[in-house]
């Protein structure tokens, strides 16, 4: 994957795809994991989840745009900048009021909408017991003593309520300190936590290089320079696979390895094929060819560059090349990751992602040469068109699948 060569306009498109991807990731494993270890675990691996990953990708993110610091304000670029809260998807609005106090609030909540249809005990889950420890934990990665909390929030009552929800965010010197869990550690620990990317070279587009100014409320993605664009991207990327790791970890400490595989491989196979089918449309990619399903892989989020870096070639006559180098995703020296599920044998997410492109295509796997770790052989061939697999079908039903994001003016 090369960001580098992309527009802003076509990184800002990318950096809305890869925060929804989060979301994407989540309607992709959790209803397996309810499915599998009861909603009593569903519950207790989405907490853990966002607890794992926030802190150590919010503490990265205000690296990368240099807004590190311990106030309310800092807090509130973190949240513009978290997967969490892709934009317009959760559309947050926000007021600081001084540098240890604020309120934010959604005006429309897509988690929210997608959750209703299943009833009130859901949106209970979601919007109290979930949202009360991961709103604090991404919080306290800037200051222990932050603290969220609601003036209201759903259910809904009216049905029909507006805004969806509304928060505090405040700074307590007096309260105790909130201290992470250890999975946060284990995530830590981790060489994705700790990758780091290459700067970025070239002559300036315009835009912000880092978010060393005042907060602005109104900050959307078009806001930042080329360069920016770049690097908020990859830590978008990191983000998404932190909460990879962290649903993994979560979910083997419960049930063991070999269903946190089970689970992480269906979540690679739905989300995958989603998001595939999303940035062709994203990043307006014709024809179903091989250049069409290669264009589309090397925008996708599975991959992490420089840690899971992914080269695809079309070779002609139907057929392309698909590999991942040798990075430090097949180093982690434990199987908490998409790459750990990657071997000799065909792949069902790898499939589920070229066939959203084009259903007759397949990738087998093939012998690697020189800096390749793993490649396969992306074949479109004559045979039949493969159908969704029962894993797609249930994230491609959903609203957050299909939401869609428009452009934004930032001079507007």
């Amino acid at each position: 994957m090369d960001l580098t060569d992309r527009s802003r306009a076509e990184l800002a498109a990318l950096g809305r795809e890869y925060m929804l991807f989060g979301h994407l990731l989540n309607r992709a494993a959790l209803p397996h994991v309810h499915l599998q270890l009861g909603a009593a675990a569903r519950e207790a691996v989405a907490i853990e989840e966002w607890m794992g990953a926030s802190p150590v990708y919010t503490r990265r993110m205000q690296r990368c745009l240099g807004f590190e610091g311990n106030d309310v304000e800092t807090i509130f670029k973190g949240f513009q900048l978290d997967v969490g809260f892709p934009h317009q998807y959760m559309d947050v609005r926000y007021r600081l009021q001084d540098p240890r106090h604020g309120f934010f609030w959604l005006q429309s909540c897509g988690a929210l909408l997608e959750v209703e249809r299943y009833g009130e005990d859901a949106v209970r889950s979601m919007c109290h017991a979930i949202e009360d420890p991961t709103f604090d934990a991404t919080a306290v990665a800037t200051n222990p003593r932050a603290r969220c909390r609601p003036i209201h929030r759903p259910p809904r009552t009216p049905a029909d309520r507006m805004p969806h929800c509304h928060w505090e965010v405040f700074i307590d010197p007096d309260a105790e300190p909130i201290r992470e869990i250890a999975i946060t550690g284990r995530v830590r620990a981790s060489r994705l936590a700790a990758i780091e990317f290459a700067p970025v070279t070239g002559g300036s587009t315009g835009g912000w290089d880092d978010y060393r100014r005042p907060f602005d409320p109104d900050f959307r993605l078009e806001q930042l320079s080329r360069a920016a664009l770049v690097r908020v991207c990859r830590e978008f990327l990191v983000q998404d696979h932190l909460l990879v790791r962290a649903l993994m970890l979560s979910v083997a400490d419960r049930a063991g390895e070999d269903v946190a595989r089970q689970i992480a491989t269906a979540q690679w196979v739905g989300a995958g094929a989603v998001s595939a089918a999303r940035l062709r449309r994203a990043l307006g990619i014709a024809g179903d060819g091989i250049e069409s399903i290669a264009a589309v892989l090397r925008a996708h989020p599975a991959f992490v560059p420089g840690y899971a870096t992914v080269g695809v070639a079309p070779l002609g006559d139907g057929r392309g090349r698909l590999w991942l180098e040798n990075g430090d995703g097949f180093r982690e020296g434990d199987t908490y990751g998409w790459c750990a599920l990657l071997g000799d044998a065909p792949h069902p997410a790898l499939d589920a992602m070229v066939q959203a492109v084009n259903p007759g295509a397949r990738c087998l796997p093939a012998s690697a040469a020189g800096r390749e770790r793993l490649a396969w052989d992306v074949v479109v061939d004559g045979r039949a068109a493969a159908s969704p697999p029962p894993e797609v079908a249930m994230v491609a039903g959903s609203s957050t699948a299909g939401f869609v994001f428009r452009a934004t003016d930032p001079s507007a």
